[in-house]
């Protein structure tokens, strides 16, 4: 099972987990395997599959020929102090900085309450783009901590972006 399949199981298990979104325990749950990704990620270290007569999987191979890259304005976003039911959003730029049209095949958020919207479209060397990301706050009082993973044909495949808010409890909650 290559490093890819395992953080497919890993967004995916956080999509199952996005109606639970209200759930402190699973958010945490959520953010350290998030962690977990990132650091397997980061050591480009071989992992034990999980089949036991499985052989261990390879770290990402850099494919050959010209790659598209990300360069982002931001890589990271408060929203600061926001009331509790609040919807905000922010976008994040981008300009293709690689030598080849670049490909968003996905962009999923650590939770359902984190939407973004990506360009469907190649975008050209050269080309800005942007990334759209929609926090609703609904039921959400606290530090907010959310991760968006972009997946790409770039080199790694996945990138990420990060929001933050402080959500105040509203008085009246809708």
């Amino acid at each position: 099972m290559k490093l890819n399949t395992i953080n497919l199981f890993v967004i995916a298990l956080a999509g199952a987990l996005a109606f639970s979104c209200s759930n402190k325990e699973l958010e945490s749950r959520i953010a350290k395997l998030e962690g977990k990704v990132a650091e397997l990620e980061s050591t480009k270290s071989t992992t034990p599959n999980l089949t036991p007569t499985a052989k261990a999987t390879e770290p990402e191979v850099k494919p050959d020929g010209p790659l598209p890259s990300f360069e982002f304005a931001e890589e990271s976003h408060d929203f600061g102090s926001i009331t509790e039911g609040e919807v905000v959003e922010h976008t994040f730029t981008f300009k293709n900085t690689g030598d080849a049209p670049l490909i968003i095949s996905s962009a999923t958020a650590s939770c359902g309450c984190t939407v973004p919207d990506w360009p469907k479209e190649p975008i050209p060397v050269g080309e800005e783009g942007k990334i759209e990301v929609r926090f609703d706050s609904k039921k959400k009082p606290g530090i907010q901590n959310k991760t968006i993973t972009i997946t790409a044909n770039t080199y790694p495949k996945l990138n990420r972006l990060r929001i933050k808010a402080n959500v105040q409890k509203a008085d009246n909650p809708s």
